[in-house]
């Protein structure tokens, strides 16, 4: 397995600054402070073809140069620590067991766009995490990286963390801006967006834990090493989070290229002892749920929208074949109502009558009917809510229509082929 980020952090408690420094960090910042102007660290991480981390898959390079190329006088670094998918523990890992490679890559962003002022958002539920990112930041100050004229430099950088409160919309980029604010999360219409008008009116750049992290070992390697790593339209490497029906569970650094089969059976070990393979979810409970004859896709962006599949955060949730399908869809839909805003109708209301369906199909109650209109709102979901978590919300369900559509059908005959539904009647039903 690659190591460029993995090489930062060890399981059992985080690098000192002494030991990051011998490691390698700071060679990045140093490098940047004293070496380059901002323009030339713009241009190095374009070249070196860096994607987000968090999902959206957007350039980085190019997100930072429309926020280096707004002329205000603020402007704001935020970091998306808000790692709410279910299944996504990889920013966790970074967070508390490295965190000054995070905010090395933030000292970087900031000199680079001009920005005044930073803030890590990381979710409630992170305390551990929270309390170690705090102690770091005052570690930095300390040391002369954080505060003012960084290391005999003009340029001056402050860092604060806030605490989102379980909110799952706030990992949407506007809804998190939002809360910083002291607003309710909820997701802004774009444009504007967030690199001309941000938080508190101001150009603001927004970026993943994983994304910022790799900041620094691009400037310290440069972008063609670094592009030496993953494939042409894919460079470096990707943290996964691995759960589910395997033998080896846990956070995982892959190159871009390998398949979905080798992260299962190679660096996973293959499935549980007396397991069958059912499905495999990329991207968390947002993402698609796969037979086994699509694991040969590649972690590769441009075969995985050849194949219409988003990586999304890179969690891998495997599936045996005790796993209800309808059950596991259901609590998927269930998740999502909960953690819906309310602000547009159509992923409001929309995951309202996905869950009322889904009980009814998975109770044996449904009808073929029912079925359509279980395809029809998931689709107007998909095309006309506001923000990613409404159009993503349904990607589950549309794709296990498409790959295991017998099994919904089983179940509206009262029929469940792992035994586990309670089915008409509340008589659970064996094969």
């Amino acid at each position: 397995m690659a190591n460029i980020l993995s090489k930062f952090y060890v399981k059992t408690k985080p690098l000192s600054i002494k030991e990051y420094k011998e490691n390698g960090g700071f060679e990045g910042l140093e490098k940047a402070l004293h070496k380059m102007k901002p323009q030339e660290i713009l241009d190095e991480v374009i070249s070196s073809n860096l994607k987000g981390r968090g999902g959206a898959t957007f350039p980085t390079g190019l997100k930072w140069q429309f926020t280096a190329n707004e002329s205000n006088e603020t402007k704001y670094i935020i970091c998306n620590a808000d790692e709410g998918e279910p299944g996504t523990f990889k920013d966790k890992v970074l967070l508390e067991g490295c965190p000054f490679l995070l905010i090395e890559g933030m000292i970087i962003a900031a000199y680079a766009v001009g920005g005044t002022k930073g803030y890590i958002y990381i979710r409630g539920e992170y305390p551990k995490s929270k309390e170690m990112l705090r102690n770091a930041i005052g570690v930095l100050k300390d040391e002369g990286y954080l505060g003012d004229k960084i290391l005999d430099t003009d340029f001056s950088f402050d860092i604060e963390v806030r605490s989102g409160y379980g909110a799952y919309i706030c990992g949407e980029e506007t809804a998190l801006i939002e809360s910083i604010e002291g607003n309710p999360g909820r997701a802004r219409t774009k444009p504007p967006y967030p690199p001309n008008k941000g938080l508190w009116g101001k150009p603001t750049l927004v970026n993943n834990v994983e994304t910022l992290a790799n900041i620094p070992i691009i400037l310290s390697m440069g972008a063609e090493k670094f592009k030496e790593y993953g494939t042409a339209s894919s460079s470096g490497t990707k943290l996964i989070s691995v759960s589910g029906s395997v033998v080896n569970k846990g956070v995982f650094e892959v190159e871009f290229g390998v398949t979905l089969k080798d992260i299962v059976y190679e660096t996973c070990g293959g499935l549980t002892e007396n397991s069958k393979f059912k499905f495999l979810q990329l991207g968390g409970s947002a993402g698609a749920c796969l037979p086994e004859n699509l694991l040969d896709t590649k972690l590769d962006f441009d075969d995985l929208r050849s194949r219409n599949i988003s990586l999304g955060s890179g969690a891998i949730l495997v599936a045996d074949d005790t796993t209800c399908l309808l059950g596991f869809i259901k609590a998927t839909a269930e998740f999502f109502e909960h953690e819906s805003c309310g602000k547009c109708t159509p992923c409001r209301e929309g995951n309202k009558h996905v869950t009322k369906l889904l009980d009814k199909i998975v109770n044996g109650v449904a009808t073929v009917e029912d079925l359509e209109i279980l395809k029809d709102v998931a689709l107007t979901m998909k095309e006309m809510s506001l923000c990613g978590l409404g159009q993503a919300a349904p990607t589950a369900l549309l794709t296990t229509l498409n790959y295991f559509e017998g099994e919904y059908n089983e179940h509206i005959k009262g029929y469940c082929r792992t035994g586990v539904c309670f089915m008409k009647g509340g008589e659970v039903v064996n094969e």
